[in-house]
């Protein structure tokens, strides 16, 4: 079964794995699908399920929501995001200003059919809204009980940094931060990690495996595969392209003894791998079939030990990402609406 941490300074326990609904729920599989691996993720042990209110414009919020139905609310833990644009578009249809955050928690929670989430995440930094008008906003929206706590998603370190501070003024707990994270892409490390330790903020990583590169199913030399991430735009396309080059993908090869060393899967190395970080709370992963978890659940628990760890760097050397500016490049400066 799944294993547990908490997440940043506070007593509030999730899924060491998550199941995130990004690519999946709402455009890229069948509700009756969705519902599946949904359940199927509760069977494994997966209590804690996010998901954010751009997903399919809304309709992943929805489709989780139908999922969860029936299941005992004080046993899951719920999480969503505010930021980018919904709805129609309109020009407060987007971004951390107090009319949008107000709008979408009520929205996500009638869509999600809870009273309250457990997190709920600014999905990215708003540099046009005044980050005391977006803290007090969180604040009220966790008084007025429909969230417990407050999320980000890819801040930098100068940013949780001032983001925990009018937290600690309204009395209220910023305790997570939602990067990207994986063998191959390691620019939290550097900043953002450090500062996040010192704060009381855990990471819940997502793309641990690199957006499947480090399943091994790319090859070098080799076209991408009929049907995979890499050739689906609503997938995540553009984030797989910087690891789609031969260096990195021969990199990947170079892990699969080491996986078959451990008595691991690559997909189960690669997710073990990030959660040997103790500032990771959690692994965002996602399913497209109820059968893909049943595997993904075995790299809980698991300890890498040191050679293995050596043994890992080694064999991907300069293939890793691990500039901490990269950390800059995700926030849009402008909204997109």
């Amino acid at each position: 079964m799944v294993g547990y941490r908490y997440l940043g300074n506070s007593g509030f326990k999730i899924s060491e794995i998550t199941l995130g609904n990004w690519v999946t729920h709402g455009s890229q599989v069948g509700d009756d699908a969705a519902i599946k691996t949904v359940h199927a993720a509760l069977d494994a042990g997966i209590t804690t399920f996010d998901t954010a209110d751009t997903y399919a414009n809304t309709a992943a919020e929805t489709v989780l929501g139908k999922a969860l139905e029936g299941q005992r609310r004080e046993s899951l833990e719920i999480f969503t995001k505010v930021y980018f644009p919904t709805g129609p578009m309109g020009p407060n249809d987007t971004g951390l200003s107090r009319k949008h955050i107000m709008d979408s928690i009520n929205g996500s929670l009638k869509r999600l059919g809870t009273d309250y989430v457990d997190l709920y995440q600014a999905h990215r930094f708003d540099y046009e809204t005044p980050l005391e008008e977006t803290f007090q906003a969180f604040a009220d929206v966790v008084r007025q009980g429909k969230a417990l706590y407050i999320g980000v998603s890819e801040w930098t370190a100068e940013q949780l940094r001032e983001g925990h501070a009018l937290a600690k003024q309204l009395g209220i707990q910023l305790i997570s931060n939602q990067p990207q994270y994986s063998m191959l892409w390691r620019v939290i490390e550097g900043k953002v990690v450090p500062t996040s330790e010192e704060l009381g903020i855990s990471q819940i990583v997502w793309s641990p495996m690199a957006q499947g590169v480090l399943s091994g199913k790319y090859l070098p030399g080799q076209p991408v595969p009929e049907g995979s991430r890499a050739t689906d735009e609503k997938s995540g396309a553009t984030f797989i392209k910087r690891f789609l080059n031969d260096d990195t993908l021969e990199a990947v090869q170079r892990l699969k003894p080491i996986a078959d060393e451990a008595g691991l899967a690559m997909p189960q190395l690669a997710i073990a791998w990030v959660l040997q970080n103790p500032n990771i709370a959690a692994a965002l992963v996602g399913a497209s079939r109820p059968e893909q978890l049943a595997d993904t659940v075995k790299a809980s628990g698991v300890t890498l030990d040191a050679d293995t760890l050596t043994a890992i760097d080694e064999a991907l050397g300069g293939a890793v990402f691990s500039d901490p500016e990269n950390t800059y490049e995700v926030s849009p400066k402008q909204r997109l609406i």
